[in-house]
C-alpha cells in the first residue's frame, strides 16, 4: 500500500494510460480523482470522476477548489491529458497547432499553477508530467505534439526548482513513454506496429501497465530523492 490515504489527481484519467495509472494507484491505497473531457470507460469505487476541459483555466481553478474542499489535501498530480493533430508543418493549420498547444501545454499549466503552491503549503507532494519520446527525438508530422511534449519536460525541471525552493519536498518529474498499446495504437495497421516494435532494443511495444508502474514509483515515497528528472519508458528506442 505505497499510496495509502494519499489523494491523487489524474488528468486524462478516463481511459488509456490514465486508467492504468488510476487503477494501479487505487490498488496501492490511493483515492483517485480522474479528470477528463470524455466519459469514464471503467468503473472503480475509489475513483471519482470529474469532467474537466483542462484548457479552461477558470474551470480548472473551480475543480481544484472543489477537490481541496472535499479531501483537504492533494498528494499527487499526474498531468496526463494529451491529444494529437498530425500534419506536416507546411500544411498544419492554426487550429491544429493551437488545439494541441492548449491541451498538452496550457492544460498542464492550468492545474499545476494551483496544485504546486498548494503542495508547498501542505508540506510536500509529487507532480508527474506525461511527456513522450517524440518530445525528445521529434517526429515527422508531429511538430505541434513534439513541441508540447518537450515543453512539459522543461516545465517539470522548472517546477522542481520553484516548488522546492523553500525546502519543501514537492517533487516534479516527467515520464516519456515510447510506443504503448493504448486505444490509439490499436487502430494502427499491424505492419506499422511491427516497425515500431523493431525500433526498440527490447523488440516490442509497451503496455499501459508498464508506464503506470513508473508513475507509481514517482508518486510514492520510494522516489523521495528523485526530482527534476525525465524518465524514458520506451524499451530502448532507436530513432
Amino acid at each position: 500500500m505505497r499510496l495509502k490515504d494519499k489523494v491523487a489527481l489524474i488528468t486524462g484519467g478516463a481511459r488509456g494510460l490514465g486508467q492504468a495509472m488510476a487503477e494501479l494507484f487505487v490498488s496501492e491505497g490511493a483515492k483517485v480523482v480522474a479528470l477528463d473531457m470524455g466519459e469514464m470507460t471503467y468503473s472503480n469505487d475509489n475513483v471519482e470522476f470529474i469532467k474537466l476541459d483542462v484548457t479552461d483555466s477558470e474551470k480548472a481553478k473551480e475543480v481544484f477548489e472543489q477537490i481541496t474542499a472535499k479531501y483537504g489535501r492533494i498528494d499527487i498530480l499526474v498531468n496526463n491529458a494529451g491529444i494529437t493533430r498530425e500534419s506536416m508543418t507546411r500544411k498544419m493549420t492554426d487550429e491544429q497547432w493551437d488545439l494541441v498547444v492548449d491541451v498538452n501545454l496550457k492544460g498542464v499549466f492550468n492545474l499545476t499553477r494551483h496544485v504546486g503552491p498548494y503542495m508547498e503549503a501542505q508540506g510536500g507532494g509529487s507532480i508527474i508530467n506525461i511527456s513522450s519520446v517524440v518530445g525528445t527525438y521529434g517526429n515527422i508530422g508531429q511538430a505541434n505534439y513534439a513541441a508540447t511534449k518537450g515543453a512539459v519536460v522543461s516545465l517539470a525541471k522548472t517546477w522542481a526548482k520553484e516548488f522546492a525552493r523553500k525546502g519543501v519536498p514537492v517533487r516534479v518529474n516527467a515520464i516519456s513513454p515510447g510506443y504503448t498499446m493504448t486505444d490509439i495504437l490499436k487502430t494502427v495497421p499491424q505492419d506499422l506496429l511491427d516497425k515500431f516494435a523493431a525500433m526498440t532494443m527490447l523488440g516490442r511495444l509497451g503496455e499501459p501497465s508498464e508506464i503506470a508502474s513508473v508513475a507509481l514509483f514517482l508518486a510514492s515515497d520510494e522516489a523521495s530523492y528523485v526530482t527534476g528528472q525525465n524518465i524514458a519508458v520506451d524499451g530502448g528506442m532507436r530513432l
